[in-house]
């Protein structure tokens, strides 16, 4: 246990931790040269292909120190951005120490303070690590400051280093032996393992990743998760290398994978405490922290009768990401699905990419939106995430929108735009601080303003150096309105949506032009209505496909003309009496993007 040290990488979004992890398993032999390849922790194709790290990985790495003592480094490669802090999070509570990344040519960045502000609560040891000192614009120097000023933590063991050319990999190794503190527990104890992640696989069922806080466990074991009691026998363990590796026996302090040997698919595994059968322990690690879901939208196999598919599809997603929130929906023109909750859109667009390359399940999503809160004339509270479930307006005293603190740090010479930006948000300031180079700035912002552009436009009016951090702050009353959207008269469900009073004539007209622009013409006109409380506030009209039904009729009575517009105009109307409108898939797709880009 002495030589075993357990740390995660963590840093803002872009500060180079893959990379950095790159270098540490090519420095360590974790892999040939042959199979070493860029941003090897990266399992899924969506990671590389974004160049993001979404799922934390972990490995086990040897390390000989120069008097020839063997170390096995234990380390966690975290996702940096915000829509998947949860992740962060979860592998914190499997190390003693933490990396902290700063890339010097950006300097820190909100989610380098937020991820910080979380190690320190865990009372974790933090070692700064200064990337990419081999650029140009590089200042380690200004950077070390603001750790000081800003972050607040001690500088003398922060290490330089680039991460792409393998510039002081070597000192920020024998750092981590150094600085980072071995396990505490004791082998001959109890076992106490959590489960830190599991995710579903196809041949083997039920894997999950584990880092042991007391005693040792083997094949074979019996073991008890102590909360459900439920009871699994361990068919195999090991360690990823990061390739899989097999081992007999995994120790106190060690991180590794265990498998059940069960395929019946089980969300709750994440975040329990794993106890010996044999001999129990009664003593529950800390169980991770709810997350709860910041935007909630409604998902649809855009084919029906993959419903079951995609049921399962679901189920084995949650699994592997706690964060994801699903109950089941239904939609009269979209037909059976789940309403799902997610920590941001970026979250939501990964879901959607899995279930598509993963499962090769199609999905519609209606707009996303954030949870209100509404108090009724009965004093009962109601929490809505979705708008068609919106209660009769008669029975509402009011209506109150989640505000959330956004914490911002810029370059001083953006900060005028970025004001601009958070007033038109309807933002109010809480507090400025001006820095040597940056300026921290906190606002009190309607999560309904932040989640679906925000992070883009602070990112394009500051040229990327910007950055934001935010969270639930509190429920406040606000004009909030519902609207409907109406086709043939005929309300849509599912694009009904909730909007601030003075944004909802506008975001209407945009709407009902977007529908207009997709909506097949049909043999009838077919009206498209926006309305709210049953008052129609905007109106186009798709025109009839029509038939000339008097270009054959040459010369001759006038009467023979208007007998067959008259009996034209009679079947027009019969037909959109029982006419059946069909609304394209693009048509949700085209607002969900309206929507985002307004």
């Amino acid at each position: 246990m002495k030589n075993i040290r357990n740390f995660s990488i963590i840093a803002h979004i872009d500060h180079g931790k893959t990379t950095l992890s790159d270098r540490l398993i090519q420095k360590c032999n974790g892999l040939t040269k042959r199979e070493m390849f860029n941003q090897v922790l990266d399992s899924m194709d969506l990671e590389r292909e974004r160049g993001i790290t979404i799922k934390a990985q972990s490995v086990t790495l040897k390390y000989i120190d120069k008097n020839k003592k063997i170390f096995f480094l234990n380390f966690i490669d975290t996702p940096g951005h915000v829509n998947f802090s949860h992740e962060v999070f979860r592998s914190l509570s499997a190390c003693e120490g933490v990396l902290l990344v700063i890339d010097t040519t950006q300097g820190i960045e909100a989610q380098t303070i937020a991820h910080c502000n979380y190690a320190q609560k865990l009372n974790l040891t933090i070692l700064p690590v200064l990337n990419k000192i081999d650029l140009p614009n590089s200042n380690p120097k200004k950077v070390l400051e603001d750790i000081k000023n800003i972050i607040k933590i001690p500088i003398q063991d922060a290490v330089q280093c680039s991460a792409k050319t393998g510039q002081g990999i070597s000192e920020l190794l024998k750092k981590i032996v150094q600085i980072i503190p071995q396990p505490s527990g004791n082998v001959q104890n109890s076992l106490q393992a959590l489960i830190i992640d599991s995710w579903f696989d196809k041949y083997f069922g039920i894997v999950s990743l584990i880092r042991i806080k007391n005693g040792s466990l083997k094949k074979k074991d019996k073991i008890l998760i102590i909360r459900t009691k439920k009871i699994y026998i361990i068919e195999n363990l090991g360690i990823f290398t990061p390739k899989r590796m097999p081992k007999d026996k995994l120790y106190n302090g060690e991180v590794g994978w265990i498998i059940f040997g069960s395929k019946k698919i089980d969300t709750t595994l994440v975040g329990e405490t794993i106890t010996s059968y044999k001999n129990p322990s009664n003593t529950l690690l800390p169980k991770f922290k709810k997350i709860k879901p910041k935007i909630y939208a409604g998902l649809f196999p855009f084919e029906p009768k993959k419903y079951i598919l995609f049921r399962d599809a679901l189920n084995k997603l949650k699994l592997n990401d706690i964060s994801l929130f699903t109950e089941p929906d239904n939609s009269k023109i979209l037909g059976f699905g789940f309403r799902c909750g997610f920590l941001g859109l970026l979250h939501m667009e990964i879901v959607q990419s899995r279930l598509e390359r993963e499962y090769n399940i199609k999905v519609i999503s209606t707009a996303p939106t954030v949870i209100y809160e509404i108090l009724l004339k009965n004093n009962q509270i109601l929490l809505l995430d979705n708008p068609s479930k919106f209660p009769k307006l008669d029975t509402i005293k009011e209506i109150r929108e989640p505000l959330a603190i956004c914490h911002i740090l810029t370059p001083i010479k953006y900060v005028g735009e970025i004001i601009k930006i958070c007033i038109q948000k309807r933002g109010t300031q809480q507090k400025i601080i001006y820095h040597d180079t940056c300026v921290s700035m906190s606002y009190i912002i309607p999560l309904s303003e932040i989640i679906l552009d925000f992070f883009d436009q602070l990112k394009t009016i500051s040229s990327g150096y910007a950055s934001l951090e935010y969270k639930f702050k509190k429920f406040k009353k606000s004009d909030l309105v519902k609207i409907d959207i109406l086709i043939n008269h005929i309300k849509i469900d599912s694009l009904s949506m909730i909007q601030h009073k003075k944004n909802a004539l506008k975001n209407s007209k945009k709407i009902i032009e977007v529908i207009k622009k997709i909506m097949p013409r049909h043999q009838f006109n077919i009206p498209i209505q926006a309305s709210i409380s049953n008052t129609i506030i905007a109106r186009t009209t798709i025109k009839q496909l029509r038939k000339n039904v008097i270009e054959k009729c040459y010369g001759g009575d006038i009467s023979r003309k208007k007998k067959l517009l008259k009996q034209q105009k009679k079947g027009k109307k019969k037909m959109k009496q029982i006419g059946n409108v069909n609304i394209p898939q693009e048509v949700f797709f085209s607002i969900f993007q309206m929507n985002k880009n307004k």
